[in-house]
C-alpha cells in the first residue's frame, strides 16, 4: 500500500512539473503592469461601435477578421489584462500597450471557419482595469456556407 501511495505522489509531482508553462494570450509576451490590479487606478470604457456584430455569410475555410473598438472614457490608463475567445476556432489578442485617457483602442480577433458550416455565435471575454466590472463580453455571429 505504501508503494502505491508513493507512486501516486510521484506521478502528481511529475505531472505538475510538466504542466503547460506558455504565457497567456496564445503565446504572446503580453506583460500586465501591476497598476492593472490596483482599484485606485481603475478607469471606464465605452464600446464605440457595438459589443455585438453580425458578419453575415462567409465561405467555409475563409478566415474572418473581427474587431471591436473602444474608448478610454476615464482619467487613468486603460489596461486590457486579457482577451479570451470562447473557443479554439477564434484567436484574439489584447492591445500591447495601455490606452491613454481619451484615446481609442481595438480588440482584434480572427475566426477560422474551416469545419464549422452553419450559424456560428462566438463570444470573446475581455478583462480590463475598469470600474464597476472588470469583465466585458463582445460577441459576433457569422454564417459559414459549406464548401
Amino acid at each position: 500500500m505504501k508503494y502505491f501511495l508513493a507512486l501516486i505522489a510521484a506521478a502528481t509531482f511529475i505531472g505538475c512539473d510538466y504542466a503547460d508553462k506558455t504565457p497567456a494570450g496564445n503565446g504572446s509576451s503580453h506583460v500586465i503592469p501591476k497598476e492593472a490590479f490596483d482599484s485606485s487606478k481603475f478607469t471606464t470604457i465605452e464600446w464605440i461601435d457595438s459589443t455585438s456584430k453580425d458578419y453575415g455569410k462567409i465561405n467555409e475555410g475563409q478566415k474572418l477578421d473581427v474587431s471591436f473598438r473602444f474608448k478610454n472614457t476615464g482619467d487613468k490608463p486603460l489596461i486590457i489584462r486579457s482577451v479570451k475567445p470562447g473557443c479554439g476556432c477564434t484567436a484574439a489578442e489584447p492591445p500591447k500597450e495601455p490606452i491613454a485617457p481619451g484615446a481609442e483602442g481595438t480588440i482584434k480577433a480572427s475566426f477560422n471557419s474551416e469545419g464549422r458550416p452553419g450559424k456560428n455565435s462566438k463570444d470573446i471575454y475581455v478583462d480590463a482595469n475598469t470600474k464597476g466590472t472588470q469583465s466585458h463580453t463582445v460577441h459576433f455571429d457569422v454564417e459559414v456556407v459549406k464548401k
